[in-house]
C-alpha cells in the first residue's frame, strides 16, 4: 500500500500512527496516511520556525515567486511528481483521489485545470485582489499607489490551512498566498490527502524552498493546533466544525454558502430562458461545492419553475466513475447519505414542502450503483421562505424553489455567499449592490458555480495577510 507522510519544512517524515482512507467502492483500505499529532504540531509551528519558514521567502521577490506558481501550474496538471516513496502522474491523481472521494474522473480533472489555472495566472489573481497594487511594494516594503505613499506589513510569517474532503477546486483560493510570501501549513482532508500534497511538490519542483511548506494530516485536535498556532488561517468545513473560530479575526472562516439563483420581477415570466442558468447553479461539479446554488428564489411562476427543474434533475443518474457524462459523485461514507436523506424527509415531514423530483425518480432519492451510495437529485418547493428547507445547503445537488415578494429581497435572502441575479431591475439591483449579506454577485445569466479568482471569496486573502500602515514621508529639502 502507498504511503502519504507528512512534510516538516517541506521534509517527509513517516509517523508511527496512520490513517488508512478506504475506496468508496471496496470500503476497503485504499492507501495509508501519516498522522501528526497536535504535540508535534505545535513543536514544528513554534514562533522562531514559522519565521524561519518565512525567512527564505524573503529571498525572492514578489515577481520571482508569481512566475515559480507558474512553473508549479505545468508541473502539477502535466508532471510525475512524488507521493511519498512513489511516482504519481496525474491520471494517478485523477484515479486516486476519486477513489477516495467518490467524484468522478471528469470532475477531479475540470477541478485540477481550476487549480492550474490560478497557478498559471497568479499574477492576475493578486492583481485583482491587490486592486492593481505593484508587487514591487511588498519587497520594498514601500511605494506608491494612486499618487499616494503606502506600506504594508505582512499579518504573520504563516498561513495555516484547515482543509476539506468535498471538492479539489477549493485549493485554488490558498495557493496565492506563497506568491505573497507567505509560508504555508497544510492540514488536508480525512479524504482527500491528494491534492495539497501534490501542489505541494508541483511547487518544491519548480523551486520553492522545503521550509515554506508545512504538510501535516492530523484529526481534530492536529487541525486546531494549527490554527492556533499560525496568526493567520482558513478552515472549511461545516457550520459544527468551524463554530469555535466564527469569530476569530486571525481565522477566515469558509463554511455553508446558502448560494441562491434570484428572478426578478421584470423577468419572471421568461423564466424558461434561464432554466439552463438555474440547473448549472445547482449541478455543476456534482453539487458538492459552497457556490452551488440551494435555492431558486422568484417573485412568481414558483410551481411552474419547479416542476421544470424537477424534470430535467430526475434525469440525472449515477454512471462509472470513468465515463464523461457523470454530474454526479456517490459518498464516501453510505451513512452521511443516509442522515442527509433522513433530515430532508423529517423537513418534509413538517409540511408546507414537497419533493418534486420524488414522483419522476421511479425510486427513493438514495440509490446504490457499482458499490457506491449516491443521492439523487432533489428539488424541493417550499411554499414560503421560512420553511426549514427553504435555506438549507447539502452536499449533492439539492434546492429548494421560494417564491417571495419583490419588496422583500435581498432581506429574506439571508447570508449568501453567491448569488446568481437574474434581473435588470434598478431598484432591486441597487439593494442587492448595497446589501451585505450578499458576497458573491453574479448578474445577468452567469451560473453561482462560475467564479473568477480574482474577486475575493468569503474574505480577501491579500487583506487576510497584509495590513495597510499609515505612511507619511517628509517634503524633500
Amino acid at each position: 500500500m502507498r504511503h502519504v507522510p507528512i512534510l516538516r519544512k517541506g521534509r517527509p517524515y513517516r509517523s508511527v500512527d496512520v490513517a488508512r482512507p478506504a475506496h468508496y467502492r471496496t470500503r476497503q483500505p485504499f492507501v495509508e496516511v501519516s498522522q501528526a499529532n497536535a504535540g508535534l504540531v505545535r513543536r514544528d509551528l513554534r514562533d522562531e520556525d514559522q519565521r524561519s519558514m518565512r525567512a527564505c521567502l524573503e529571498e525572492f521577490t514578489a515577481r520571482e515567486l508569481v512566475a515559480l506558481c507558474a512553473r508549479a501550474a505545468d508541473h502539477f496538471a502535466r508532471g510525475t511528481l512524488p507521493l511519498g516513496e512513489s511516482p504519481q502522474t496525474p491520471e494517478d491523481y485523477v484515479q486516486d483521489t476519486s477513489a477516495t472521494t467518490g467524484m468522478p474522473h471528469v470532475m477531479v480533472r475540470r477541478n485540477l485545470e481550476k487549480i492550474r489555472g490560478v497557478l498559471a495566472d497568479v499574477g492576475a489573481v493578486l492583481a485583482g485582489l491587490t486592486r492593481g497594487l505593484d508587487l514591487d511594494v511588498l519587497d520594498r516594503g514601500l511605494g506608491e499607489a494612486g499618487g499616494h505613499a503606502v506600506s504594508f506589513v505582512a499579518q504573520a510569517p504563516a498561513l495555516g490551512v484547515v482543509l476539506p474532503s468535498n471538492s479539489p477546486g477549493v485549493h485554488a483560493l490558498w495557493v496565492p498566498a506563497i506568491a505573497l510570501k507567505t509560508a504555508l501549513v497544510l492540514k488536508p482532508g480525512s479524504a482527500e490527502p491528494w491534492t495539497p500534497y501534490r501542489i505541494a511538490q508541483a511547487l518544491l519542483k519548480a523551486g520553492l524552498p522545503p521550509e515554506a511548506l508545512g504538510y501535516y494530516p492530523a484529526d481534530h485536535a492536529g487541525a486546531q493546533a494549527v490554527l492556533l498556532a499560525c496568526g493567520r488561517g482558513m478552515v472549511f468545513g461545516d457550520t459544527g466544525s468551524t463554530a469555535r473560530f466564527r469569530h476569530d479575526p486571525r481565522v477566515e472562516v469558509h463554511g455553508p454558502g446558502y448560494s441562491k439563483v434570484l428572478l426578478g420581477p421584470d423577468l419572471a415570466d421568461d423564466w424558461e430562458r434561464y432554466l439552463d442558468v438555474m440547473l448549472s447553479s445547482i449541478l455543476d461539479n456534482g453539487g458538492r461545492s459552497c457556490i452551488n446554488a440551494s435555492g431558486v428564489w422568484v417573485t412568481r411562476h414558483g410551481d411552474a419553475i419547479a416542476e421544470a427543474l424537477a424534470d430535467r434533475l430526475a434525469r440525472v443518474r449515477p454512471l462509472p466513475a470513468e465515463d464523461e457524462a457523470a454530474e454526479i459523485a456517490p459518498f464516501a461514507d453510505a451513512r452521511v447519505a443516509e442522515g442527509i436523506s433522513a433530515a430532508i424527509d423529517a423537513g418534509l415531514a413538517l409540511g408546507g414542502a414537497r419533493d418534486v423530483t420524488a414522483g419522476r425518480r421511479g425510486s427513493g432519492r438514495i440509490a446504490r450503483f457499482d458499490g457506491g451510495t449516491y443521492l439523487l437529485p432533489t428539488l424541493v418547493r417550499c411554499d414560503g421562505p421560512d420553511h426549514p428547507l427553504a435555506n438549507r445547503e447539502f452536499l449533492f445537488p439539492y434546492a429548494s424553489v421560494v417564491e417571495v415578494a419583490p419588496g422583500e429581497m435581498p432581506q429574506r435572502l439571508g447570508p449568501t455567499l453567491a448569488l446568481a441575479a437574474i434581473t435588470g431591475d434598478a431598484a432591486l439591483l441597487s439593494r442587492l449592490l448595497s446589501s451585505p449579506l450578499v458576497r458573491r454577485l453574479n448578474l445577468g445569466g452567469v451560473p453561482t458555480s462560475v467564479v473568477a479568482w480574482d474577486q475575493p471569496h468569503e474574505g480577501n486573502l491579500f487583506e487576510h495577510l497584509y495590513a495597510r500602515r499609515a505612511l507619511q514621508r517628509a517634503a524633500p529639502d
